[in-house]
């Protein structure tokens, strides 16, 4: 249909039908209005704005831009969260900026993790593996 457009060709395209992608139609616009802050400078618009104008890809732009993103408070928030392992949580200390000053990850794993060593007390060696298993370690997360 573009190729047709763009040689002038548009007189057959009239009757056509477009089918634009779920995610381009505003199927997720419900649950962004309702999970997310309605202020247009601290909350990244929805991908069928960002996608859709204008005013929704210069908000998008602006916040994502040195400079010109979010400028939270000076000061510390930890923010934890539900993840498939446990608390997932976020230490996040704020100069004023629009960068954060530090951010630190705390993952579900990180606790499990420390009380390994006692639950291995007086297993073999080869309880390593199935122990490690059993809990539903991610080594990924523990990168540190």
């Amino acid at each position: 249909m573009v190729d047709l457009a763009k040689m002038g060709k548009t007189e057959e395209l009239i009757e056509d039908q477009v089918s634009l992608d779920p995610t381009l139609e505003g199927g997720t616009k419900k649950y962004h209005d309702a999970v997310n802050a309605p202020r247009k400078d601290v909350v990244l618009p929805a991908k069928e704005n960002t996608y859709g104008n204008i005013e929704g890809l210069m908000n998008h732009f602006k916040l994502v831009m040195y400079g010109h993103g979010i400028h939270p408070p000076i000061g510390e928030v930890y923010f934890p969260v539900e993840g498939a392992n446990g608390e997932l949580g976020f230490y996040i200390v704020s100069d004023g900026r629009d960068q954060p000053w530090r951010v630190r990850v705390h993952p579900p794993c990180f606790p499990i993790m420390a009380a390994l060593p006692k639950c291995l007390i007086g297993d073999m060696m080869a309880d390593l593996v199935p122990t490690f298993g059993s809990v539903n370690m991610i080594a990924g997360e523990l990168d540190r």
